[in-house]
C-alpha cells in the first residue's frame, strides 16, 4: 500500500507541474509588436477619422501589412499579415482590458504602443 501512495504522490506532482507549465505557456503571447500610431493609422482608407481603438490598431495593421505605409518605430507581425486575422482585431479587443488612460493616448495622440496578441484577445501597452 505504501508503493501505491508514493506512486500516487510522484504521480499527482508530475501532474501540477506539466499543468503549471501548459497553463503558463497559455499566457504567453502568440505575437508581441511595437507600432506608432500616427496620423494616418487614425484615418481609415475612404479619409474618415476612426474613433475606436480597435479601427485605429487595425488600420496601422492594414497600412503595414497591405499599404506600406510604416512609421520607423513599426515592427513586423506575421499574425495580422493576413486580412482575415485583421478582421478579428475587433473581436479579440472585446476580451481585453485596455486601460483608459492607454485609450486616450490612442485615440487621441500618437503612442508608441505594444502589442502582445493572445489567441483569444490582444493587449495594448503604452511604450515609454
Amino acid at each position: 500500500m505504501r508503493a501505491f501512495n508514493r506512486w500516487s504522490v510522484a504521480f499527482l506532482a508530475l501532474a501540477t507541474v506539466a499543468g503549471a507549465g501548459a497553463a503558463e505557456a497559455q499566457y504567453r503571447p502568440r505575437e508581441v509588436y511595437y507600432a506608432r500610431l500616427s496620423e494616418a493609422d487614425h484615418y481609415n482608407s475612404n479619409g474618415e477619422r476612426l474613433t475606436t481603438v480597435a479601427g485605429i490598431i487595425r488600420q496601422d495593421r492594414a497600412n503595414f501589412h497591405r499599404f506600406g505605409v510604416r512609421d520607423p518605430e513599426d515592427s513586423n507581425d506575421e499574425f495580422f499579415a493576413s486580412a482575415d486575422n485583421r478582421a478579428r482585431l475587433e473581436r479579440m479587443l472585446l476580451h481585453t482590458r485596455t486601460s483608459r488612460r492607454v485609450s486616450y493616448a490612442i485615440l487621441h495622440g500618437e503612442p508608441l504602443v505594444r502589442v502582445e496578441i493572445y489567441d483569444d484577445d490582444i493587449e495594448i501597452y503604452l511604450k515609454a
